[in-house]
């Protein structure tokens, strides 16, 4: 377990006042970021789209004296990034980080067994709401002739069971690397951090979606069991370290992005992920 960031020790507070919106900030991954970019003296906007989560992230930074505003979106339309955006400048007056952190798995299975719905789901969770995030905030940033931009990769571009979440995570990757060397020229930097396994304690919404009747048969759900640790044992056998990340890991690696520290550093990926390859 990783020491927790005291934000009063010296040197800690790389980001002071700055505008930093962390999307899918209810839980997991993206509540780590928030709680670190705080304690490093950012102003948090903590974005997403369940309430409850978003809530409980809101408090968790006013307890630590964090400046902190909660936005209830829905990123998978351009709208709703750009509502974000604009609740964001109407809070703060600008943005000076963006951590497009939305994503995540929905089915475990081989890529045959997907219907074309579900396929257009998974890019819709895990590609889109990072690609209307980028959209949305470039404008913003081009305007201020500054700003980080750090979207949330993945290993899962080389692994089991899921291809349309992968598909999505490595366009996550393109959009680093292109989008780092499109606006460059206006003070931009565009990174990416790529966790592997990790372990979520505070999950709120569930990584799998089952829907009524699928699944119903044992002999189904033992087949879904099936894929969920044949891919799980694979990320296992991939990890250097002999165990699962922690997200507070990952948020110190998003944090030192966003960070002047990193100032020299655009179209980059941290594969934070205890050495899979």
């Amino acid at each position: 377990m990783i020491e927790k960031l005291d934000p009063r020790a010296a040197g800690a507070r790389r980001l002071k006042d700055k505008v930093c919106i962390v999307t899918g900030a209810g839980q997991g991954i993206g509540r780590a970021i928030a709680r670190r970019l705080g304690q490093e003296g950012g102003k948090i906007v903590v974005a997403d789209r369940i309430d409850e989560g978003a809530r409980r992230t809101l408090k968790d930074l006013q307890d630590l004296g964090v400046g902190a505003v909660k936005v209830i979106a829905d990123l998978s339309t351009l709208s709703g990034a750009q509502d974000m955006m604009a609740e964001a400048v109407k809070a703060y007056g600008r943005i000076d980080v963006l951590v497009n952190n939305v994503g995540g798995t929905i089915w475990m299975k081989p890529f045959h067994l997907y219907t074309e719905e579900e396929t257009q789901q998974e890019l819709e969770r895990s590609l889109l709401p990072t690609l209307w995030g980028c959209n949305a905030v470039l404008p913003i940033m081009i305007k201020q002739e500054s700003g980080c931009i750090i979207n949330i990769g993945s290993q899962s571009v080389r692994g089991l069971y899921r291809a349309p979440y992968a598909a999505s995570k490595g366009g996550i990757l393109a959009i680093g690397k292109v989008l780092a060397m499109e606006y460059g020229r206006y003070g931009i930097r565009v990174n990416t951090v790529s966790p592997g396994g990790t372990d979520i304690p505070d999950r709120l919404t569930p990584r799998l979606q089952i829907r009524p009747g699928e699944m119903a048969e044992d002999l189904e759900k033992e087949e879904g069991d099936r894929y969920r640790e044949e891919m799980s044992a694979d990320i296992r056998a991939q990890q250097s370290l002999g165990r699962r990340g922690l997200p507070e890991e990952h948020a110190a690696a998003v944090a030192f992005l966003a960070s002047d520290d990193a100032s020299f550093i655009t179209g980059d990926v941290i594969n934070c992920s205890g050495g899979q390859s």
